[in-house]
Formats: structure tokens, sequence, C-alpha cells
């Protein structure tokens, strides 16, 4: 049976059940607050991130009837069960272990999605469950399929549990040989696609402008996301837009290493953010700052600022910490600390190039270990995708110019990668005030340095 055909044969009963009767305390509860010692030693001024404060309401869905089955759709008993939830002041919605498969859903204020051990949120690849919408992507206003989870303008928004949610990327995405194995490549495109009449999968093909990204939170306070696994999404993971108050915590985020904008996170001109304990193994950027793009992100004019990053660890991915190459709204006070990158091909990566604007500042990185990294261990190109590799004229400064300056990094090692360092900033706009201590890295070729000011290598 078709997935729409199940979707409509789906009995009323089992909607009404699904808002059956709520468990209720009457009491509120804080999720997922951060210890205090990550602020101290902090190199500039942050208040704490505020977490969620989530009613003391509970409806377990499996009261709802419906079968995790990984066969029945599910999808408007659970948003009927949010609505509802919502309705009522808030409270968290437990799924309970089985496989749900759902199409979007939308979470509103005030609720926390809770997956208990063993439960797998898979959203369908049925592209028609998820209508066109307007959004943000890759920093300027886009026309994409709705996310599979989202919420716009919400407050005390949480996601927690040790469950996993499954994007069905794998339905969505474009499909590159050269990026994977011959067994990768015979498994991915011996896929049924979504619908016979509506296949989406195209191997090397460019039907991929739609995708959505997996999570898209935009314009809320006070979010945090503590436990879940989140895999195998569409386009990007995790995209926080214009959001204040953000806790990440205990997250593995996974995306096949050959996934087309596989990125595991990117926070876009949000303001105070605390990313600990996370694990990324994704098919792009693994931990990224964003701003906005070009005159879109100049005009939006919020900046990404007072991040802590602590104790995550990246496997495969473009680069293990990001900046850019959207950025044009600014970056700054961020902090990236005791993180372990294994096998990303680059390590610390900041990138833009000449009609990006915006300005990179203030960025401390401190015990930082490394591993098999493919490329540069540190790349700063201001030059993204321009090729013209820094070795042009300079041209007049105004509001499109990129700036990055007042970076400090210490205390990172490298067992091997390719060549340690490479700056190549503007010769209109030279990446200036970076400052390197303790440094210890096994490299093969020669550091590049074009276009740097005032940089100290220790």
């Amino acid at each position: 049976m078709r997935l729409r055909q199940i979707l409509l044969a789906l009995p009323l009963m089992w909607v009404a059940s699904a808002t059956a009767a709520l468990a209720d305390s009457g009491q509120d509860k804080t999720v997922a607050a951060p210890s205090a010692g990550v602020y101290e030693g902090l190199p500039f001024p942050m208040r704490p991130v505020e977490t969620p404060v989530i009613p003391d309401r509970e409806y377990d869905f499996s009261r709802s009837g419906l079968q995790g089955d990984g066969k029945t759709l599910v999808t408007e008993a659970l948003q009927t069960a949010i609505d509802r939830l919502s309705g009522q002041g808030g409270g968290r919605l437990t799924l309970p272990a089985g496989v749900w498969l759902t199409g979007p859903l939308t979470l509103k204020s005030h609720i926390e999605l809770h997956l208990q051990s063993g439960a797998i949120l898979l959203f369908s690849p049925d592209t028609l469950l998820y209508p066109m919408r307007e959004t943000i992507f890759e920093g300027r206003p886009a026309l994409r399929r709705q996310s599979p989870i989202s919420a716009y303008e919400a407050t005390d928004i949480a996601i927690t549990g040790q469950g996993v949610i499954n994007g069905s990327g794998h339905y969505w995405r474009p499909l590159k040989k050269a990026k994977t194995n011959e067994a990768q490549w015979n498994a991915i495109t011996a896929l049924p696609g979504k619908l016979e009449s509506e296949r989406l999968f195209v191997p090397e093909g460019s039907r991929s402008t739609t995708r959505p990204v997996m999570l898209q939170l935009g314009s809320c306070r006070r979010v945090a996301l503590e436990g879940v696994t989140f895999m195998n999404s569409p386009a990007w993971c995790l995209h926080l837009l214009m959001c204040r108050d953000v806790t990440l915590n205990g997250l593995r985020v996974q995306n096949p290493e050959f996934a087309q904008n596989g990125d595991g996170l990117d926070l876009e001109s949000c303001r105070r953010a605390v990313i600990r304990d996370c694990v990324f193994d994704v098919g792009d950027d693994a931990i990224c700052m964003k701003s906005g793009k070009d005159e879109a992100g100049r005009r939006r004019g919020i900046p990404t600022e007072e991040v802590i990053i602590r104790d995550c660890t990246v496997f495969s991915g473009h680069g293990g910490f990001v900046i850019g190459s959207e950025m044009s709204g600014g970056v700054r006070n961020v902090s990236v600390a005791r993180c372990q990158f294994i096998g990303t091909d680059t390590g610390l990566r900041f990138k833009s190039t000449r009609g990006r604007g915006g300005i990179v500042e203030d960025i401390f990185i401190r015990d930082i270990a490394m591993t098999d990294i493919k490329g540069d261990a540190i790349n700063f190109n201001l030059y993204y995708f321009s090729g013209k590799e820094g070795r042009d004229d300079k041209l007049p400064v105004d509001e499109t110019t990129p700036q990055f300056r007042r970076i400090t990094m210490e205390n990172i090692s490298c067992g091997s990668c390719t060549r340690a360092c490479s700056i190549v900033g503007l010769p209109e706009m030279p990446v200036r005030d970076v400052t390197m201590r303790n440094i210890h890295i096994q490299a093969k070729e020669e550091n590049v340095f074009r276009y740097c000011e005032n940089v100290e290598i220790n």
C-alpha cells in the first residue's frame, strides 16, 4: 500500500485517542541546564544560557493505540498531540520504543518531545507530505520543502531522550559516484525511491534544490536538544536560525561521509549557545558558525555570538570546527575547547570570499587534539570557490569585504595531516592578529601564508 493511501486509511478514532487524558502534576521543570563550570575562564562576557522550562504535564504516545511498526503513518496523531499539549500550556510528548513513521512535524512553545530508548522517529521519504515553504538556506531566502521538524518564533522547546531521529535522507540526496565506493553506490542506486510515479533519487543529478534541512528552528528562544541521535538528513541536519539561548548536550549527529550538503550543525545568527559532549560524523562541515550570505546577511545584520563549544568529537566531515562561508552578519565571541577531530578533511576551517562582507573576531580555540586530517589542520581561505588562490590585485575595501581578526589558538596538537597551516587572506584585507601558542603538528607539506598580518606562531 502506498504511503498516501495509508494516511487516508487512518481511522479518525486514532487521532482522537492521541489526545486522550494527560498526566499533569501542576509543576514546571527545567531541561538541560549547563553546569556552571562551562562559563569559567571565558575570555569574553557572557551571561548564562537560559534553558527551557516545560510544564510537568505528559502525554505518552503509547496511549494513542497506534503501532510503531515503521509502516503506519502517525503524522496527524503526533501533530494533534503536540497542538493539544501546547494549547494546555505545554508539556512532554513521550514517544515509546518502536519505529514511528511520520511526515513533517511542527513544534510549539513549551513542548518537549522525548524519545525513550528504542524509539525511532522515522520521516517518510514521500515528498508529497512535505509542502513547499519560504525559508532560509545557505544564508539566503529560499523555497524548499518543509523541514521534517521545525519551529518558528517559539519559546521553551526541547527534544530529549535516548532515541533516534532518522530523516530518510538517502531518498532525497543526489549522489556523487566519486564520493562513494562500489558497494555504497550499488546499495543506494538500488533503492526504489519515494514513489514509483515521482522518483526523487537521481544519481549524479541536480534535483536537490528543494531538499529540506532536517531540523530547522527559526527565531526561537530557550531551545534544548539533549541525548538524541539525529541521522540521515536530506540536507543540513541541525539548523538553528536567529535563535537565542540554545543548549545542545550529548547529541550524536550522523550522516554518511558522501552526503551532499550533509552538515552536522549550522548555528546561524544565534546568540548565547552552549554545545557540549556531542559527537559528529557527517558528510560536510560538522560544527559550523554562520550569519547569512552576502547582501541578505548584511541586511539582516545579526551576528552569531557568545558561543561555547567544548568536549565534542568529530569523525568524518569537511571541517571539524568551521566559520563561514556565509558569515556576512559577523561572528564574534566564540570559545572552542577540549575537542577532538579524527579523520576530518580539515581541522579548524575559516572561509569566506569577496562579496560576503562581515567581521569575524574574538575567536578563542584551545586544547584541540587532531589526527588523520586529510588536508590542513588549520585553514583560512578568503577565496572560497573563487579559484584565484590569493594571487591577484587589491580591490577597494567596502561593505562587501570580509574581515577575519583577533583569533587565538592554544594547545593544538595533530598527529598527522597534509599541511599544518594555510592562511590566505585578501590583498586589500589581510587576515590579522592570529595568535598560535603551543602548537604541535606533524605535516607533510610546507605552510602557506599569503596576505596576513601580525601572525604569531609558537
